[in-house]
């Protein structure tokens, strides 16, 4: 069977939290190499975004999280096979020493490092409206080489980036 180019797959990001800050994963793969991203990872079949965030967090992290909350969706589309759909999720959870990954290393990042190390631009975006107790909708349109050039948020209809 052959999928289109253009179908959307199904992931999910789990942002966990403490008072060190975002326990953030240094990619040590595309997609987003050396970029700090979020933990997360594609939906499997038969399951659910809630329990994919639960499982990606428990297998990168060895970390158990019990209730994630939705925070946010983000539509990436793309003339490429870059094109997702992203459940956002958050999870408060103790500053325990990270773990090895086999997806990169894991580190505590404080917010204010945020501007200084290498992440999606999206995520900064992401980052900060985490703050607001309102449920965010971004879509994200990229070029041919995956490069961000339209970020809007859709519930307001403002263009948050135009590259």
């Amino acid at each position: 069977m052959s999928v289109s180019i253009g179908l959307k797959k199904a992931a999910v990001l789990c942002i966990l939290r403490s008072e060190a800050g975002f326990l953030l994963l240094r990619r040590n793969k595309e997609p987003n190499l050396g970029k700090y991203v979020p933990i997360g990872g594609h939906l499997e079949p038969f399951e659910t975004p809630r329990a994919a965030a639960i499982r990606e967090v428990r297998e990168e992290t060895g970390i158990s999280v019990e209730e994630p909350r939705l925070v946010s969706i983000l539509t990436e589309t793309s003339p490429t096979d870059y094109n997702w759909i992203i459940y956002i999720y958050t999870a408060d959870i103790p500053a325990i020493p990270p773990i090895e990954c086999a997806e990169g290393t894991l580190e505590w990042v404080a917010p204010e490092r945020l501007d200084t190390i290498p992440i999606p631009t999206t995520d900064g975006f992401i980052y900060d409206c985490l703050s607001r107790p309102e449920f965010f909708v971004f879509d994200a349109v990229y070029d041919e080489n995956v490069r961000l050039i339209r970020l809007v948020d859709e519930l307001s209809g403002r263009v948050l980036f135009e590259g």
